[in-house]
């Protein structure tokens, strides 16, 4: 009887969440260690860390399973900046609803909810641009670590490779076009 190499589908999964994990948790941790830098009490600077990170760190690796199973298109912008248009201002509403909740006991949503939502939403887009291009190098690395033993690893490995090569060809014979060009 041979015994089965496939990790659990949970696992299996987890690996596929753990980029888009690591740079949620990552832009977390950097706003907490901010809020230190600017002389908030390291209570405050905690809750701003979980607070905000805890989310994008879950929405960070519901994004790297879309992305690595094909929901979500590699390399391009737009899916990314509409996820994050959700995503963002839903994790600032969660930090800023937490931080008066833990540091003075008092649940408070912000005075504008719509106009705090709406701010949220347009620094969403730069989220988005540094998400994606922290995932995007993050990604394959720990989906070619993890190919070895989580089949859903490999052909996430084999779409971003796939779809570098692609970007690569064009990137050549746009240069080869220039170069023709200037000669002509």
């Amino acid at each position: 009887m041979s015994e089965s190499r496939q990790p659990p589908r949970i696992s299996a999964f987890a690996q596929l969440a753990a980029p888009g994990a690591l740079v949620g948790a990552l832009a977390g941790s950097i706003a907490g260690l901010l809020a230190l830098l600017v002389g908030q009490p390291p209570a405050w600077a905690l809750t701003t860390a979980l607070g905000l990170g805890l989310p994008l760190a879950l929405l960070g690796g519901l994004y790297g399973i879309g992305a690595a199973t094909g929901r979500i298109r590699l390399g391009v912008f737009a899916p990314a900046a509409v996820f994050w248009l959700i995503g963002f201002p839903l994790s600032r509403l969660i930090q800023e609803v937490a931080l008066p909740l833990v540091v003075a006991g008092e649940l408070r949503v912000p005075a504008d909810l719509l106009g705090f939502l709406a701010y949220q939403g347009i620094v969403s887009a730069g989220f988005a641009i540094g998400f994606i291009w922290l995932h995007e190098r993050l990604a394959p690395q720990l989906f070619r670590r993890f190919a070895a033993t989580n089949p859903l690893a490999a052909n996430a490995f084999t779409r971003y490779a796939t779809h570098a090569e692609t970007v690569w060809a064009a990137k050549t014979r746009a240069r080869a076009a220039r170069a023709a060009a200037r000669g002509a």
